[in-house]
């Protein structure tokens, strides 16, 4: 009798290896993924590029990977949460690996209010009234804020200060 055989059976058990597939759905269950990040994490974990394309692919068909429908969540839930500017949303957004296209199409059409009323918040939590305009623009400009965005802001913030 070998030393295997004499071992119980939890220690004989093997480890069973997890298809791209069922690493995927562990990866989706944790966290929703756009289809290039969760691409890149399969090839991490050296899976082989037929094996991701095909479980990709069943994860599309069966509705578990939408990057258009999660692109569009994510980007509101920042967009309402209003901490950031328009181009700031968009370019975390495409950092999560959704494309560049996909990203500035789920942007509202009329944005402007909502930026001004952002940078001027932002500009209350960092700045006085009696800064200089052109250290609250610059902080502004940093933050992906347009020009007339920048300009509204600081106008409007440094008027209410003086009412």
């Amino acid at each position: 009798m070998s030393l295997e055989e004499n071992m119980p059976c939890k220690r004989k058990a093997k480890t069973a290896v997890k298809t791209a597939l069922a690493t995927a759905v562990d990866y989706l269950a944790r966290q929703a993924h756009s289809e290039k990040k969760l691409r890149e994490k399969l090839e991490r974990k050296g899976f082989s590029g037929e094996e991701i394309d095909a479980a990709i692919a069943r994860l599309v068909e069966h509705r578990y990977l939408n990057d258009a429908e999660l692109c569009a969540e994510q980007f509101m839930y920042l967009y309402n949460e209003r901490r950031s500017s328009v181009r700031q949303i968009c370019a975390k957004l495409i950092q999560r690996g959704f494309d560049h296209d996909l990203v500035w199409s789920v942007v509202p059409h009329d944005t402007f209010e909502r930026e001004v009323e952002v940078a001027e918040r932002i500009l209350a939590m960092k700045h006085k009234p009696t800064d200089t305009a052109q250290k609250m623009m610059a902080n502004l400009y940093q933050k992906g804020f347009s020009i007339d965005v920048s300009h509204s802001a600081v106008r409007h913030f440094t008027e209410t200060a003086e009412a």
